[in-house]
């Protein structure tokens, strides 16, 4: 039975993986981090706590969808755990918008505990990430662009899948970021091996990404939809079960599905 933990429980995400621990044998719902009191009832064998330090010593896996400050948070106190000798978990994080900052606190929190981290939990994402990568090296004079839309409330834009899909083009074309063009507006004459990325926002869309490679006289769109949250409630807690026992390092998706 693999107790974890769940951080983030008042979210969208995290009551539904709630649900899908509840529901699956092979996992217990051993702790949750909340804030404020919550609106549903869980199991009366699960540690409801306020403390970020006791939350943390009592799962083998924590599952973070939260918020970027919040992740920090959570990364910090691990650190601050680990320093007095005490066991930590692995940690699942499913959080977007992290500073660079925080994304170097992810790294260094990485050399003690195994992190999985990925913006999108769904195999399609981390196929459609794959694909993009091929056709970027192989397709080498076309051009790339990103659009992604997604529901009214979505705090951060471009969504991270957004920029791990673009990411993926210039790791192949061995670009940097200072390729990446987020909208346009007024003369846009495109540039030379650059990446537009265009975020949309409305309605109660889940989130869809298409990315498009274009070149003259033919053109290659590909879409990826995501018409549940579910399916990122369920890529998480098949990656909990897959991170629990890994060494230290920082993983994706892609390493889960040897992609």
């Amino acid at each position: 039975m693999l107790d974890v933990g769940i951080f983030g429980a008042t979210g969208r995400v995290g009551k539904l993986l709630i649900n899908e621990i509840i529901l699956d044998k092979k996992s217990h719902l051993s702790s949750v981090y909340v804030r404020n009191e919550l609106q549903y009832d869980i199991p009366s064998n699960t540690f409801i706590t306020s403390d970020m330090s006791s939350f943390v010593k009592t799962s083998r896996v924590i599952i973070d969808f939260s918020s970027a400050e919040a992740t920090q948070l959570l990364l910090e106190s691990i650190l601050e755990v680990h320093s007095n000798n005490e066991n930590v978990p692995a940690l699942v994080i499913g959080t977007t918008g992290l500073s660079s900052n925080q994304q170097d606190l992810l790294s260094k929190v990485s050399k003690i505990v195994p992190i999985l981290y990925s913006s999108n939990m769904s195999f399609g994402a981390a196929l459609l990430n794959r694909i993009v990568a091929l056709l970027s090296n192989k397709w080498r004079d076309c051009e790339i662009e990103i659009t992604e839309i997604h529901h009214r409330y979505k705090k951060d834009a471009p969504s991270g899948t957004a920029l791990s899909l673009a990411n993926s083009a210039l790791k192949e074309r061995n670009l940097d970021s200072s390729h990446l063009k987020f909208g346009r507006e007024g003369i846009a004459l495109r540039s030379k091996d650059e990446i537009g990325i265009l975020s949309l926002r409305g309605g109660d869309l889940v989130g869809r990404h298409t990315v498009g490679f274009y070149g003259d006289g033919e053109c290659l769109e590909l879409t990826h939809t995501a018409t549940s949250r579910l399916t990122f409630a369920k890529g998480a807690l098949k990656a909990a079960f897959w991170i629990v026992d890994k060494p230290s390092d920082l993983y994706s998706m892609s390493d889960m599905f040897e992609l």
